[in-house]
């Protein structure tokens, strides 16, 4: 561990993972001081996806710390892929990253932050993904002494938290009509929710995860998602964030059967369905399954005064039926000076593969196009 100092506060730099298991107190009490913090920022996701998927020696976590009080901190690691790079704990499956700073602190736990970052990057370019709009990270950026530059990320959707009748009348006629009617079948089927305990999430998350991948079979499922690693870490952190009230892990049963299952991330400022998975044969009882989640979780978060129910990455189509707020994250690229040219080199390949990207989407439908004609000659 290596250490210095910035005014009154101790800016410090984790390596051991026993250390960084012991800070769940301190952690969730800094957690709950910043007020831009999700629930990918708790503890119990953090720590769970390091014995998931960290690697010996590349743990690194800056912490700020005020009298022995955790009033700052930024849970990264180093990866050479090829370059040296320090990015954030939670890897792809996490929708959101911010650094943790006590908002009543703010003003000098920034500058203290950006200070230890500094010191930890000095071989490697910082490169801090899907971090929300408003997030405290956005003023370490406008902190930080050496090279930056900001790119932009995936694309989130949000919905205030309003009664669900109100969020279908902000959808046009016709769509309102469709989801009325699709509810008064799904709650002619009976479907009963069950909220899941912290000693059932084991059971629980097997039950999402066979369900998800039937869901998903033939269609294209997240490879991450079926893996061992990935039910260990989900089953862990839901479990430790169930007990926190951190999640929410909601089955939904019809005839005693569990048909669908979902997993909801909470935090001050939002709730975010994370995963569900749910019986393909509930289209034959004309049930919709991602109303009926959206009902729940909305009708959730208006009790708990969450103001804003978020569908987490992607814009699929059926999320926009519902007119959500488009959120794009940022990635923001952090360098000292001596490495500026290492990350415009990074910078530069970033933007080189979104290029190929984009040219890979355009062609894909003249791909399609052009496989149909050649399917008709066949026929022909």
């Amino acid at each position: 561990m290596s250490a210095g100092s910035t005014g009154v506060l101790s800016v410090t730099l984790c390596r051991d993972p026993r250390q960084f298991a012991g800070l769940e107190e301190p952690w969730n009490r800094l957690v709950r001081a910043c007020p831009t913090a999700t629930p990918f920022q708790s503890h119990a996701w953090l720590h769970s996806w390091w014995l998931s998927y960290g690697r010996d020696g590349r743990l690194r976590v800056v912490l700020v710390r005020r009298g022995g009080e955790l009033v700052g901190a930024a849970a990264l690691m180093l990866v050479h892929r090829p370059l040296p790079l320090l990015v954030p704990l939670g890897g792809g499956i996490t929708d959101y990253f911010d650094v943790l700073v006590d908002a009543e602190y703010a003003d000098q736990v920034v500058p203290a932050l950006a200070h230890g970052l500094h010191r930890a990057a000095r071989g490697a370019v910082i490169d801090l993904r899907e971090v929300r709009p408003g997030a405290a990270a956005e003023r370490l950026y406008g902190e930080w002494p050496g090279a930056r530059t900001r790119l932009a990320d995936s694309t989130c959707m949000e919905l205030p938290a309003l009664p669900f009748d109100e969020l279908v009348k902000r959808m046009p006629k016709a769509g309102a009509q469709r989801v009325r009617a699709k509810l008064r079948k799904t709650d002619a089927a009976g479907i009963e929710e069950h909220e899941v305990t912290e000693q059932e999430v084991p059971s629980a998350v097997r039950n999402l995860l066979r369900l998800h991948e039937k869901q998903w079979r033939g269609r294209g499922v997240t490879p991450e998602h079926l893996k061992p690693r990935f039910a260990e870490h989900l089953t862990r952190a839901t479990r430790r964030m169930v007990r926190c009230g951190e999640g929410r892990l909601t089955e939904f049963r019809l005839e005693g059967k569990v048909v669908a299952a979902n997993v909801t991330l909470l935090s001050a400022g939002l709730s975010g369905g994370y995963l569900y998975g749910a019986d393909p044969g509930l289209r034959d009882r004309k049930v919709d399954v991602a109303t009926l989640l959206l009902r729940y979780e909305t009708g959730r978060a208006l009790a708990e005064g969450r103001p804003v129910v978020s569908f987490l990455r992607g814009s699929e189509p059926y999320k926009n039926h519902w007119r959500p707020e488009v959120v794009v994250n940022q990635r923001l690229l952090l360098a000292t000076a001596p490495l500026a040219p290492l990350l415009r080199l990074h910078e530069s390949q970033l933007s080189g593969r979104e290029r190929a990207v984009g040219a890979l989407r355009e062609s894909l439908p003249a791909a399609r196009d052009w496989r149909a004609r050649l399917n008709e000659l066949r026929v022909r």
